[in-house]
């Protein structure tokens, strides 16, 4: 099923299930607990995030090939870090660049989002999968100044600017992804493909990271976790390639679908 989180022609928020026709049949009840889908069918006005996420944790260096663009060795254990629940942004709505804690080295990082649909704490690897409720894109907007050099060393300044964690279009459920290491995925900027590489190039997968960010800590349902980014960044590239105002930025992942989000300044 392809869950989404929308807005009808009266504005209010609900859940559905996406149909063909861009409709979407209404889901009442808990996502991450007990609902149904109704019979009821319901106009989409505007899409927004599919989740409302109670924690955003994000592993770094995960894929092979971007660890090598970077410079950085294989790490041994995942790489944490977080962002606020105030980057989450909607598809479609703007990316927006800071000018008043400045960036000029705003770049973008295609990752596979995977959401926690159940308590899970100390989970095995072999039975990880169990917790996810689905899948979705994800951008993992990133101020590389403030990554690299004004973060004191940490990297949270860099990546929790508001809108810096687009989500979407959907969520897909695990009945129709059952092996989420094997999806292509891509960033496209302006047209033009900037990374494309499939989520088999992880160092840790899907249900390793699970089990790892479990590990005597408790994920609640509605935890999201962006799952790194492959080769491609524009902090990598020569002469690095920055965001800035005006772009179109596309988040595409095989089964999912595509995440787009223009960018513009903060005013």
């Amino acid at each position: 099923m392809k869950l989404i989180r929308f807005q009808d022609p009266t504005g209010t928020t609900c859940y559905g299930s996406l149909q063909p026709d861009g409709s979407a049949m209404v889901i009442e009840g808990d996502i991450f607990g007990v609902s149904i889908q109704t019979n009821t069918k319901a106009q989409v006005t505007k899409l927004l995030a599919p989740v409302v996420p109670t924690a955003i944790l994000c592993i770094g260096l995960n894929y092979r090939l971007h660890a090598a663009e970077s410079g950085a060795k294989i790490p041994e254990f995942p790489v944490l870090f977080m962002k606020t629940l105030g980057t989450v942004q909607n598809p479609g709505d703007p990316i927006v660049l800071p000018t008043h804690l400045k960036s000029n080295e705003v770049d973008y990082e295609c990752e596979l989002a995977v959401v926690i649909g159940k308590t899970a704490k100390n989970v095995s690897k072999e039975n990880a999968l169990d917790y996810v409720l689905g899948y979705t894109c994800a951008n993992d907007v990133s101020a590389r100044d403030w990554q690299r050099t004004f973060g004191g060393s940490q990297w949270c300044r860099g990546k929790t600017f508001d809108t810096f964690c687009p989500l979407g279009p959907v969520l897909v459920t695990t009945d129709e992804i059952t092996n989420p290491n094997e999806l292509g995925i891509k960033t496209i900027l302006n047209g033009e493909t900037m990374q494309d590489l499939n989520t088999n190039d992880m160092i840790f997968d899907v249900p390793t990271l699970i089990e790892f960010l479990s590990g005597s800590t408790t994920l609640l349902p509605g935890t999201v976790i962006l799952t790194g980014t492959p080769q491609g960044v524009g902090m990598a590239k020569t002469p690095p390639l920055w965001m800035k105002a005006g772009d179109v930025v596309t988040i595409e992942i095989e089964k999912i679908g595509s995440l787009t989000n223009p960018v513009v300044d903060e005013v």
